[in-house]
Parts: structure tokens; sequence; C-alpha cells
């Protein structure tokens, strides 16, 4: 799993275990960091013409092949029934049916002499769907104890249960966000909301945000880069006199109002992602809502990604719906995802 905000690729070897319910233990997980070249390639994919991202496709998948050997090698696995891979997101436009996830071409079954599950989000998106989040299945037969899921990554996504109908979209960006602010002083990210925390809030440009016709959409919708590149990035071009603590500080009070806006009501709230580290941004979250926020085990907070993508391709394996209509909006429940032979 590779997400938005390039901490670098996570892999993990899970072994799942079906009684009445699902049961998983991951056995060995690490996160693989991108070398600069390609923390800056994926960094700016999205502004790339369709042939440079398919000459990269072709690099990424090369490149997902050796993280995975090393992974297999450096922990010894032995049984292996078969390789879940997300890719990494170049492009998600669902309005004009499009998305497409690197690393995700058949040859990556050949490279690494396994059976491969992938390319998890096509499907849905031909289906009318948003092609996203895909999490809410994962959610729903590994963590039944929990009403609410925040995923804290590049954007904050949610799910929650409402009348047994379950629902997911992105609510705003996060890191994504942060991570911008960060390099801008040459650092790679804000520790623990530190630089945030330090801060004042500027009313104007939290008032700007708050505007934003995103918010104010019912779900199922999602966001993507392109999003943060059009209407975020314009809105900082008008504030460029700012410090960056700042912007900081009203970015992690604009998106703690966001996703406290979103969790009203909700009793038990498990968050997960690099955002779970943020003690600024979820001590505000916490200071907005009277719901019990919960943050687990560094292993849940670092790999509940990765974890669930193993879980929805054993799922495309047995044949069984991975994809919720009442989530992304597709036209029906769906089972997704491409398998590849070596």
């Amino acid at each position: 799993m590779s997400g938005t905000s390039l901490d670098g690729l996570d892999i993990v070897y899970v072994n799942f275990k079906l009684n009445k319910h699902w049961r998983y233990e991951i056995m060995n997980s690490k996160t693989y960091k991108y070398e600069k070249k390609w923390n800056s390639l994926l960094q700016n994919i999205s502004k790339e013409k369709i042939n440079s991202i398919i000459k990269i496709d072709s690099d990424y998948t090369k490149l997902l092949s050796k993280y995975i050997i090393n992974f297999i090698n450096e922990f010894s696995i032995k049984k292996i029934d078969f390789i879940s891979s997300h890719g990494h997101t170049a492009l998600h436009q669902p309005s004009r049916s499009l998305t497409y996830q690197i690393g995700n071409l058949p040859i990556l079954a050949k490279y690494i002499n396994q059976k491969v599950v992938c390319d998890f989000r096509v499907q849905d998106v031909q289906l009318g769907g948003q092609g996203a989040p895909l999490v809410p299945v994962g959610e729903e037969y590994l963590f039944p104890e929990y009403d609410t899921f925040i995923n804290l990554g590049g954007f904050a996504n949610i799910t929650k249960r409402i009348k047994n109908n379950i629902i997911a979209y992105d609510i705003c960006p996060v890191n994504i966000v942060f991570n911008y602010l960060s390099r801008i002083i040459e650092l790679k990210y804000d520790k623990g909301g530190y630089i945030a925390s330090t801060g004042k809030i500027n009313e104007d440009l939290y008032n700007h945000l708050h505007k934003l016709t995103y918010y104010k959409q019912d779900p199922p919708k999602s966001l993507g880069v392109e999003w943060v590149d059009d209407k975020i990035h314009s809105i900082l071009e008008s504030f460029q006199g700012e410090t960056i603590r700042d912007l900081m500080n009203t970015f992690s009070n604009h998106f703690a109002f966001q996703i406290a806006e979103n969790i009203t009501h909700q009793d038990k709230i498990l968050i997960t992602g690099g955002g779970a580290y943020n003690d600024y941004l979820i001590e505000r979250i916490k200071n907005l809502t009277n719901s019990k926020i919960n943050i687990p085990s560094q292993k849940i907070i670092e790999y509940k990604e990765a974890l669930i993508f193993s879980f929805i391709g054993l799922l495309r394996v047995l044949g069984i719906n991975n994809c919720y209509s009442s989530v992304t909006g597709a036209k029906k429940d769906h089972c997704s995802g491409k398998i590849y032979k070596p």
C-alpha cells in the first residue's frame, strides 16, 4: 500500500482465519521509504501526461517487485497464498470515469513469481462509482467493535454505520497539505503538529476554506491530488505573506472542524493513519466532539490500510463482494480486483 502522504511503501504479511468472524494477525510489517527521485516523481505524477505516467507505471511496477522480494527475504517468509497490491494512485477523477493506480501491471506476478490480486478501483469507477473509499468492507469485517472509522492520511476519510447501512467518503485533505507546507521550510513533516501548535489562526483564510463547495456535497464523494492542486493551492496563493506556523495552525483548526462536523453523535471512533500522531490535530478534534476517540496500537495506526487491502484481495479470491454501492455510489455491490498469475 502506498498512499498520497508518501510515507513510503507499506508491506504486511497477514494471516486470516474465519470462525464465526474474520480474525487477522499481522505477522510481519515494514515501511520502505522512497528514494528522493521516487518521492519527487510520485509527488508530481498527477501533473504528468498519460504517456509519461505509463512509463512511470512500468518502472514503478519493477520497483514494487524489488521491495516485495526484499520483504519476503528479510522475514524468511515461506508460505504465500497471494500478494494483494493497491499500488499508488496516479490519477483519480471519477467524474471523468478515470482512476489510475500504478504498480498493478500483470508483469508484477512474473517479477515476484507469485499470484497477484490488484487494481481494485477501476471496476467501481466503470460501474459509476467513486472508486473510493474501499476500506469500509475491511473495517466492517475486521473491526466490528467500532461505530466510526477515520483514517488521517494524505486525506481524511470516514466510514460510519447509519441504520444498518455503511457510508464512507473523503472529508478533507490532511497530510498532503501539512507536508506541502513543511517542505517550504525544508522539513518532511510537522512532527506531532508542533509547528501548527505555535501559530495562530488566520480568520480570513479559515473562513475562505470553509466555503469550499466540496464540503457541502452529499456522499458518495472522494478527493484526489488534482483537487488539492486546483482548490487549496489557489487559495494559498492569496495568503503568501502568512507565516508557515500560522498557515499550519489555520489548516489544523479547519481540518479538525470538518472532521468533527462529520462525527456528531457517534459513539466509538477509531482513528488511524499518520495523522493519528499529530497531537495538535487530535487535541483540536477532541475539543470539538463528545464522541469517544480511540487511538490504537502503532501497528494498526500505520498498517491498517495495508491490512485491509490484503483482506480486500482475499475477498476477491473468494468471490465475495468487496465494494459497496452505498459507499462508492456504484450501480451495485461487486467483487473488484484483477488476478494475475506468474
